[in-house]
């Protein structure tokens, strides 16, 4: 029985504990089930940072398979849909409230991305999706706020040119401008371009500024006409924008309201007011525009962390050349050098004997990571020493980069159920105030007889309290910047809807192999049955393995790799489920299955295999089959013939025990979930005091986090695809980053660096944003209150109205960014 380590106080308590479930196996080889599945790409296309050019076209006859996606049938088939129900801690809501993660385009349309820029805040990017969602032709259409991508599925045959005029009524801009502009700035001066960018970006409100402070000055016959010119300054932009938005289908945008208040003060004479209410909002825009860059960067950085140029090694008759070439035109198998303190502009694999890279910005360990020849190295990395020569290994826009950058913005699509709710409200809120403060300027005057200047202005300061900006932004500012930070320390977090969830657990299920160890076991002994040598079995047991991604089939492989034998082709190769595999060597069948799957087994054996599992160890029998055919899946397994034992030890990763110890203080149980044997299982529970369940098929493992759900939050963490069924079921799923792509693909959120240690620490964060999301939509709710009764009460104006408003988009946004300093 393993001692748990959890104890939380207001959780059922987790049943069945250190019990091998019934009539499933201790040993189970699945992965050739799926080694021949086309090789797993971003569905996406190309990452942010490769379409920065207007309309970027992305035809689906050119797309590769979607990420995760099995392209074979066999094992893979039967994995579960990505249900998420209500047990496993999820809501259901519907498609208009909660949008589905951008969809590959379909055979009936070609889709196009353009980089979008002047997105403020996330409502910005709704303004944009409504005003091109009018556009003839549109199937499709999502703006990534993170990374600043407008995608569009357009029917074939159709322009793009109406999207960018939609995006450019509105009031935004393209990146092909910025890029043109800039462009033209290299023809300028230094000091002409910077005064230039200040004046264009800060001119309007310090001109404001400064006329109103002018007219302060001057006496008042003076004074107001100038106040009254400050005012219809300051306007102009604001309406000309409010004017496109209305156009564009958002009528009740901020602007809008800006404009009818600034009027309707200007009408009551009150000219210094309307000026200061234009002043105030330009300065809280700005506010905006920096804490959108903030929550950004971390976006930003890893963008930037690929170079647009590289230096490939071509080999000539002549010899070797060293050219120059873009980032985009390198291919698998090109050669390419990258110098010290370089970045690498590709996946690559190291050609030389070692060298050291430094993964900080992949992954948060500022210790450079030391790599031999062969090891793959991820795009971004820093050359830390020499000069070293790799080999490309990823296509344009499909390295680690890309694949991280495609993950960011499949999250955006997955916005947390407060978000969703918020965003419902602020729809309803800002028409509703309107009403309200129609009918304040109406019904006192017409029904009580009371003057109409002071209605009118109290229903213009009611219009301004109407501005829904900092509860339209108290959420999506502390999810950006929480998910920023999580990148920075080597965690993703897919979305708002993941952090969500993962603040609410308090079960954490680990996979055993590649999780809680480190993935990497090792041949300790092999034992022979019959007279045959120790070798001849090994290259046996190898050959069958081949091709095979599963952590023991590599580790025969190695060992057999390392004493160098000579291996036979396997033929006939297939995977029995829940049992091992076989294969056929020079016309015999031979199987390597797993002990409790062999009935057959004397009682001398069964002593060696359970002397060897006491001791933590994996034990696979490699057996000879009589039959000249492959034996049908689950049976005939007591005729085959026992030859040799093949004992196999993985290590527990050095930082498991920690990282156990910082999920019990959080409050969190946690219980392993293995297709390995008891006694192997109680081993390694035992060492990390946690609780087992053992023997598991991937269906039983689902089923297990089933049970768990009824009544907890779980999340399910592994690294394989036989451990994608039970992420899908969980609460909430987590891989590592040094896992398959079906399992990245497959889970909500992801530890890029591969290290346990981060999980606490992921947790700890996604608590902090959604304390810092209650904190954020109660300071706005209640400023919007208390601000609601002093306007009709007449105690406050106009521009302390919208100082409130602007007040409280400052409060929320400087509250979201403290999260980017959350560890």
């Amino acid at each position: 029985m393993s001692k748990s380590c959890c104890s939380h106080s207001h959780a059922a308590p987790i049943k069945a504990i250190g019990k091998a479930a019934p009539h499933q196996h201790e040993h189970g080889h699945d992965s050739h089930c799926c080694d021949n599945a086309a090789p797993v790409s971003c569905s996406a296309g190309t990452a942010s940072h490769a379409h920065q050019e207007q309309g970027v076209n992305e035809s689906p006859g050119d797309e590769e398979p979607p990420r995760g996606s099995c392209q074979s049938q066999g094992c893979c088939d039967s994995q579960p849909a990505h249900d998420h129900s209500d047990q496993a801690g999820h809501d259901h809501q519907s498609v208009a409230d909660s949008p589905e993660p951008l969809a590959s385009p379909t055979q009936n349309s070609r889709r196009h991305s353009w980089q979008v820029l002047g997105m403020d805040c996330p409502s910005c990017a709704r303004k944009i999706e409504t005003a091109v969602g009018r556009v003839a032709g549109v199937q499709q259409a999502r703006v990534l706020f993170a990374t600043e991508k407008l995608v569009v599925d357009l029917a074939p045959g159709l322009s793009p040119d109406p999207i960018t005029a939609a995006v450019l009524a509105a009031g935004f801009r393209l990146k092909g401008e910025a890029s043109a502009k800039a462009a033209d700035d290299k023809h300028r001066s230094p000091w002409l371009t910077t005064l230039s960018n200040l004046f264009g970006k800060y001119g309007q409100p310090l001109s404001l500024a400064a006329l109103m402070l002018v007219a302060a000055l001057l006496p008042a016959q003076f004074g107001q006409p100038l106040f009254t010119l400050a005012t219809l300054w300051g306007l102009w932009p604001v309406a000309r924008k409010a004017w496109a938005l209305t156009r564009s289908g958002s009528p009740f945008a901020i602007e809008t309201l800006m404009t009818v208040a600034a009027l309707g003060a200007l009408f009551l004479g009150e000219t210094a007011e309307a000026a200061m209410v234009l002043l105030l909002f330009m300065l809280g825009e700005h506010l905006e525009a920096y804490a959108a860059g903030r929550a950004r960067a971390g976006v930003t950085a890893l963008m930037a962390l690929v170079p647009d140029q590289a230096l490939r090694i071509r080999t000539t008759a002549e010899g070797e050349r060293r050219e120059e070439v873009a980032a985009d035109e390198l291919r698998p198998g090109d050669i390419i050098e990258i110098a010290p303190g370089a970045r690498l502009p590709a996946d690559a694999r190291l050609i030389d004997a070692l060298g050291a890279f430094d993964e900080s910005a992949l992954t948060g360990e500022s210790i450079p990571v030391e790599r031999r020849q062969g090891d793959k190295v991820p795009a971004g990395s820093l050359a830390a020493d020499r000069v070293l020569r790799l080999e490309v290994v990823s296509d344009p826009g499909n390295n680690a980069i890309d694949r991280i950058l495609h993950l960011i913005e499949e999250a955006e699509s997955q916005r947390a159920p407060i978000e969703r709710f918020i965003d419902r409200f602020s729809r309803w809120y800002t028409p509703a105030m309107m009403l309200v403060a129609l009918l304040v300027m109406l019904v006192p005057p017409l029904a009580f007889g009371q003057g109409w200047d002071e209605w009118i202005y109290r229903a213009l300061a009611l219009l301004l309290i109407g501005c829904p900006c900092a509860l339209v932004i108290s959420t999506p500012a502390a999810v950006t910047s929480a998910l920023a930070a999580a990148t920075r320390q080597g965690a993703l977090i897919k979305g708002g809807a993941a952090l969500e969830r993962l603040a609410h657990i308090d079960t954490v299920a680990f996979d055993k192999t590649g999780t809680l160890t480190l993935g990497k076991p090792q041949l300790t002994e092999l034992t022979s049955l019959d007279s045959r040598p120790e070798a001849e079995l090994l290259a046996l047991a190898a050959a069958i393995e081949q091709g095979s991604h599963h952590p023991l089939a590599r580790a025969v492989v190695a060992a057999a790799s390392e004493q160098g034998l000579t291996l036979a082709n396997a033929q006939d190769l297939r995977a029995l489920p829940g049992m091992g595999v076989e294969g056929r060597i020079d016309g015999a069948l031979w199987q390597l299955l797993a002990p409790s799957r062999i009935p057959s087994l004397d009682e001398a054996i069964n002593q060696q295999v359970s002397h060897l599992e006491a001791q933590g160890k994996t034990v696979v029998v490699l057996c000879q089959a009589p039959s000249p055919h492959p034996l049908p899946e689950g049976e005939g397994t007591a005729l085959t013939t026992p030859v040799a034992l093949l004992a196999l030890r993985d290590q527990i990763r050095p930082e498991a025990v920690a990282a156990l110890r910082e999920l019990k203080a959080l409050g969190l149980q946690s219980i392993m979930l293995t297709g390995d044997n008891p006694n192997a299982a109680e081993a390694i529970a035992g060492e990390l005091g946690m609780e087992w369940r053992a023997s598991l098929l991937p269906q039983d493992k689902v089923e297990e986090i089933a049970r768990l759900a009824k009544t907890r939050k779980v999340a399910m963490i592994g690294d394989g695809i036989n451990d994608a069924p039970a992420m899908k079921r969980a609460s909430i799923g987590i891989a590592m980053g040094g896992g398959t792509d079906v399992a990245l693909e497959t889970a909500d959120a992801a530890l890029t660096h591969n290290q346990l240690g981060g999980l606490a620490a992921m947790i700890r964060l996604s608590r902090a944003a959604l304390a810092n999301i209650h904190q954020n939509i109660a300071l706005a709710l209640g400023l919007k209150a208390i601000f609601l009764v002093t306007s009709l009460l007449g105690i406050t104006g106009l521009w302390i109205a919208v100082l409130a408003d602007t007040g409280a988009t400052a409060l929320v946004t400087a509250n979201a960014l403290r999260l980017l300093r959350k560890r």
